[in-house]
């Protein structure tokens, strides 16, 4: 078949909106041809899928275009975060596969940005106000209704500057005092509304610890930082749209400062990525946290790039899928099945088959020898011959899934029943001849006779049936505990639900199975390593195990058979 190649104009159209208008700023040689982005994390919680979006964005717009993407923490609320989070930051951002210029945090500029607010008090843009909270919400107004300035509005540049220095004392009242930029109180933008820039915090900084008593607002910190850096991209999600006049307007205060105006960052905004049956909100996924609903931020039901990692997730399914949606200016929930889809595309291509039996039934091979075994050679990776391959013992005494076998099967049934014959994967056909069953009926033994001259790989022994059925010996094979996920919420869209999130927890989301076998080749496997439990799906060694007893996490099934159950 003939490939047709991309005209330059439809090159154009199939990149990215941002890369656009990266492209025309390249052209028209802004910030002297340079690229520069950023990716700014509070540590104040672990990394969700949401980040990943935003960090494939921010790091691959700086490689396409020749440019550096630093890391910088937005640590200007210390009563939210800690040094745990920004070393789980680090290991997630590594485990995506990028790498960082630099690493900065908004405390780096506490001293600039200290230095910008006196200088925004005596130009008379900025002002000590001590009203409350409650008050202050009260006079912004709406958006259709100007608000009503406050009587601190007016106060002199000189007690101005002695209230903020007082601001950063031991002795001062959180809520007592906060510093706001004197803008327009009658702007239809509330965030003109002479917004607050700093307040009074007492808790000791992760870096700074009792230096400073008063912080700064994310609205005057972020884009000076930007400024300070030299960033010459803020790319982030649609949420700060209106939030972008009031970024332009501290750079041009800055700009107006610095005397300088051949360098300015520019914002640019996209749409986040929400999922169905997900929770992005950092401080809901923490009310699970601890609360314990969950076992943590790395349990495997959670939307963080650490639950997905422990889940078997891979970082290039992520990514890939993170390509396949797209970026625009619209937000759109996302179907889980599209990212689960590309998991299931990505592991297939690398996961080790192994066997594994979750729901076990004894199947006993009436006719081979007593106390005697040999060993089946077994693929690792029928996808790549470089994974090699190993061994797997066969004896007398196996396992197999309970669901393989019916004694009043339907005509279509093609695992084991009772005259038929099917094959064992890697070793012998068997005819199933009956079953033993307990007081109750139910099935406790399998019994089948092999043909010994129907070995998987010998000549002559590919005689066909129907079906090929997974095992091991009950000999050879160390019992496991699985664990089985299904979505964390009942509901579709659990962020538009006005219930309490908690009501929407699904019950069902975490089964746990005892009493599975698999095989020694598969007790080996550690976390990290991918796996295909032949036959029924993708999953992964959980740290909780040991090669004695393992736990393996599922990722996912070899199909998409959520969807079809849920209907």
């Amino acid at each position: 078949m003939a490939t047709t190649e991309m005209t330059p104009a439809e090159e154009k159209r199939s990149i990215s909106f941002v890369e656009q208008m990266v492209e025309a700023d390249l052209a028209e040689k802004k910030n002297d041809g340079r690229i520069q982005t950023r990716f700014p994390p509070e540590p104040n919680g672990y990394l969700h899928i949401g980040h990943a979006k935003a960090i494939c964005m921010d790091f691959g717009i700086a490689e396409k275009y020749n440019g550096v993407c630093n890391l910088r923490f937005d640590d200007t609320n210390p009563t939210k975060e800690n040094n745990e989070y920004v070393e789980n930051i680090l290991n997630d951002i590594k485990w995506l596969g990028f790498h960082w210029g630099q690493v900065y945090y908004a405390s780096d500029y506490f001293e600039k940005l200290w230095d910008f607010a006196l200088w925004l008090i005596r130009q008379g843009r900025a002002y000590v106000d001590e009203q409350t909270s409650e008050q202050i919400a009260e006079q912004k107004g709406t958006p259709t209704q100007a608000g009503t300035p406050s009587p601190y509005r007016d106060r002199p540049v000189e007690e101005n500057l002695k209230l903020f220095a007082a601001m950063n004392t031991p002795e001062a009242v959180e809520g007592s005092m906060v510093l706001r930029a004197k803008i327009d109180m009658a702007n239809p933008n509330m965030h003109f509304r002479d917004p607050i820039i700093y307040r009074i915090i007492h808790t000791p900084h992760h870096r700074t610890g009792t230096k400073w008593h008063a912080y700064p607002m994310y609205d005057f910190a972020h884009g000076q930082s930007d400024y300070f850096e030299g960033v010459t991209h803020s790319i982030c999600t649609l949420e700060f749209v209106p939030h972008r006049p009031l970024y332009d307007l501290f750079v041009d205060y800055l700009q107006e400062k610095e005397g300088q105006h051949s360098y300015r960052p520019r914002q640019i905004e996209f749409n986040r990525l929400n999922l169905t049956y997900t929770m992005m909100s950092k401080r809901k996924l923490l009310a699970l946290v601890n609360e314990g609903l969950v076992s943590g931020w790395d349990d495997p039901r959670m939307p963080t790039l650490s639950g997905m990692r422990r889940r078997g997730y891979s970082p290039e399914s992520i990514r890939r899928f993170i390509d396949s949606i797209g970026y625009t200016k619209f937000d759109a929930l996302n179907d889980m099945a599209l990212l689960e889809a590309a998991v299931r595309d990505d592991l297939n291509m690398k996961a080790q088959r192994v066997s594994a039996v979750l729901n076990p039934v004894a199947l006993t091979i009436t006719n081979y020898p007593d106390g005697e075994s040999e060993e089946m050679t077994a693929i690792n990776n029928p996808e790549s011959e470089a994974d090699g391959t190993h061994t797997i013992t066969f004896s007398k005494h196996l396992w197999i899934e309970r669901d393989d076998f019916m004694e009043d099967a339907p005509k279509k049934f093609f695992r084991m029943t009772p005259g038929k014959e099917v094959r064992l994967k890697n070793a012998y056909i068997v005819k199933c001849t009956g079953c033993v069953k307990d007081e109750e009926g139910v099935v406790t033994e399998i019994l089948a006779e092999y043909d010994p001259e129907t070995l998987s790989g010998r000549e002559g022994a590919n005689r066909k049936v129907k079906g090929t059925l997974h095992w091991v010996s009950a000999d050879h094979c160390v019992e496991a505990e699985v664990r089985i996920y299904d979505r964390l919420f009942e509901v579709e869209n659990p962020s538009a639900d006005e219930r309490d999130f908690r009501e929407l927890l699904n019950p069902q989301s975490l089964t746990t199975l005892t009493k599975c076998y698999v095989e020694p080749y598969a007790a080996e496997r550690k976390p990290g390593e991918y796996l295909q439990f032949q036959r029924i799906g993708y999953f992964m060694a959980d740290p909780d195990g040991s090669s004695e007893h393992p736990v393996y996490n599922k990722t996912v099934g070899l199909k998409d058979t959520w969807a079809r159950k849920n209907k």
